[in-house]
C-alpha cells in the first residue's frame, strides 16, 4: 500500500497520474486500433463502428456503480487503517461486479439490433454497427469486474501493474486486429466483427491477469469466503456513491447517442466525421482524466484521516495541473487537428467534419478539466449526487438545443458543436458551486483560507 496522507501531494498525484494515464492511454487504444483498421472497409463501417462504440459509455456508465463506490470506500478504510472494513468491501464489490456483468451480457444481446437501427444514419452502417456490437459486448460485461480491480488497487495507491497489463492487452490487441479484421495471415476477414472480437479477448486475457496478480501485489484486499456472502449494509453504501457516478456517466452516453440521432439528416460522413473527432478528443482527455483519478484516492485517504486540509491541496493541486494540460491540449487542436484525424479516415469530407469538430471543440477542454478535477472530489469524499446533478444540467443546454435543431431545416453542424460547448462551461460552473458547498459541510475545519481561495464559478 501507499500512504497517501504523508508527502508532497503534488508528487503523489503526479506520480500516479503518469502511470494512470499510460494505463487510459491503453485501454483507449483498443478502440482506436480497431477504428483504425476498420477504416478500410468505407465511411459506413467507419459509422456502424463509432455508433455501437458508444455502448462503451454505457457500460462505462454502469460499471462506475462498483467502481467509484470501491474507490470511495476502500481509500477512506485505508485511511483510517481499518483494513478489515476495506477487504469487506473489496469482496462485496467484486460479487456484485459479476452479477452485473452478467446482466449486461443479455440486455445487450437483447437490444444490440434494434439499438444499431435506431442510431445508425442507414441500414448498411448498422449493419456494420450491429455485428462490431455482438463481438464486443464480451469486452463490456468484462468492464466491471476489470473497473472493481482497478479501482481498489487505486485506492490503496497502487497503479503501475495494471498499467503494465494494459500495456500487454494492447499489444495482444494490435496483433489480433488485422488478422481478425481484414485476415492478415488468414485469408478470412471477419470485418467489424473481428474488431469486437480483438478486443473481447485481449479484455479477457487483462482481466485475467489483474486477478492473478493483485494478492501478490498488495496486502491490503484478500478475498475471504466468509466476506462473499451478500451484505446489504455495504451494498447500500456502495451504491450510494455509485448510484449517483453511473447516472453521470449514463447521461455522458444519453447525450452522445443524442448527438449522433440529431445528425442522422447530415449523412454517414457526419457521423462518422463526429466519431472521429470524439474518440480523438476522448483521447486527449486522457491525461486529465488520470490526473482527477489520482486525486481521487489523495484525497480519499486524507479524509478517512481526518486530515481536512490535505483535502482541499490535493483539489487546489489538481484543478492547477488539470487546466495546464487542457491548455496545451486547446492549441494543438486550434494549430493541427488534421494530423490528430487523419489518420483514422481516407475520406476528405470526413476528415472535414472532425478537423472542423476538433478545432471548435476545443474551446471547452478547460471547462471540462474544471469538471474532472469537481469529480474527482465527489468521489473521494463519498458524495457523488452533486456531480449527477450537474451533469444533468446538460439535459436542457445540450440534449434539448440538439433536438430542436434537428428539426431546424437551416441549422448546420457547427451549431451543434456550440451547443456543446456552452453546455460544458456552463456545467463547470455548476460543479465549482456543489464543490463549495461540499468542503463547507464536510471540511468544516482546518480549511483557513483554502476554502476563500477555490475559484468562483
Amino acid at each position: 500500500m501507499n500512504d497517501l496522507t504523508r508527502g508532497s501531494i503534488g508528487k503523489h498525484i503526479l506520480s500516479m497520474a503518469s502511470f494512470m494515464a499510460a494505463a487510459l492511454v491503453f485501454q483507449s487504444a483498443y478502440y482506436l486500433i480497431d477504428l483504425y483498421f476498420v477504416s478500410t472497409l468505407g465511411k459506413q463501417a467507419v459509422a456502424g463502428v463509432s455508433v455501437s462504440g458508444n455502448f462503451m459509455f454505457l457500460a462505462l456508465a454502469a460499471s462506475q456503480l462498483v467502481g467509484v463506490g470501491s474507490l470511495s470506500l476502500i481509500s477512506q478504510a485505508v485511511g483510517r487503517k481499518d483494513t478489515g472494513y476495506a477487504s469487506l468491501v473489496f469482496n462485496q464489490v467484486l460479487v456484485m461486479s459479476l452479477v452485473l456483468a452478467a446482466v449486461a451480457l443479455v440486455a445487450g444481446y437483447a437490444s444490440a439490433a434494434a439499438a444499431s437501427a435506431a442510431l445508425d444514419s442507414d441500414p448498411q452502417s448498422a449493419a456494420f454497427g450491429r455485428v462490431y456490437l455482438y463481438a464486443y459486448l464480451p469486452s463490456l460485461a468484462l468492464m466491471f469486474p476489470g473497473t472493481v480491480l482497478g479501482a481498489s488497487l487505486r485506492a490503496t495507491g497502487i497503479v503501475r501493474p495494471t498499467m503494465l497489463i494494459q500495456a500487454g492487452t494492447v499489444l495482444l490487441n494490435v496483433m489480433l486486429a488485422p488478422v481478425l479484421i481484414v485476415g492478415w495471415g488468414t485469408g478470412y476477414p471477419l470485418g467489424t466483427f473481428g474488431a469486437g472480437l480483438a478486443s473481447s479477448i485481449a479484455s479477457l486475457v487483462g482481466t485475467g491477469a489483474i486477478a492473478v496478480f493483485l494478492p501478490r501485489i498488495q496486502d491490503q484486499l484478500f478475498l475471504k469466503r466468509a466476506y462473499l456472502r451478500p451484505r446489504l449494509s455495504v451494498w447500500l453504501s456502495l451504491a450510494k456513491v455509485g448510484l449517483p457516478a453511473a447516472g453521470e456517466f449514463f447521461l455522458m452516453f444519453l447525450f452522445t447517442a443524442v448527438l449522433y440521432w440529431s445528425i442522422r439528416r447530415f449523412g454517414p460522413a457526419a457521423q462518422a466525421g463526429y466519431g472521429i473527432g470524439a474518440r480523438v478528443m476522448q483521447a486527449m482527455f486522457l491525461p486529465t482524466m488520470a490526473i482527477s483519478f489520482a486525486a481521487a484516492p489523495v484525497a480519499g485517504q486524507n479524509f478517512g484521516a481526518g486530515l481536512r486540509a490535505r483535502v482541499v491541496e490535493t483539489f487546489s493541486t489538481c484543478l492547477l495541473y488539470a487546466t495546464c494540460v487542457m491548455l496545451v491540449l486547446t492549441a494543438i487542436c486550434q494549430i493541427s487537428p488534421q494530423v490528430l484525424a487523419a489518420p483514422f479516415t481516407r475520406d476528405p469530407a470526413v476528415l472535414a467534419i472532425a478537423c472542423q469538430f476538433l478545432r471548435m471543440i476545443s474551446w471547452n477542454f478547460v471547462a471540462v478539466g474544471v469538471g474532472f478535477a469537481c469529480s474527482g472530489m465527489f468521489q473521494a469524499l463519498g458524495d457523488t449526487v452533486p456531480a449527477f446533478i450537474s451533469s444533468a444540467s446538460r439535459l436542457l443546454t445540450f440534449a434539448l438545443p440538439c433536438i430542436l435543431l434537428s428539426r431546424y431545416p437551416a441549422a448546420v453542424l457547427p451549431d451543434f458543436w456550440v451547443a456543446s460547448i456552452v453546455s460544458a462551461t456552463g456545467q463547470a460552473a455548476i460543479s465549482l458551486l456543489f464543490l463549495r458547498k461540499v468542503f463547507s459541510a464536510k471540511l468544516p475545519h482546518a480549511m483557513g483560507g483554502n476554502l476563500a481561495a477555490m475559484p468562483e464559478a
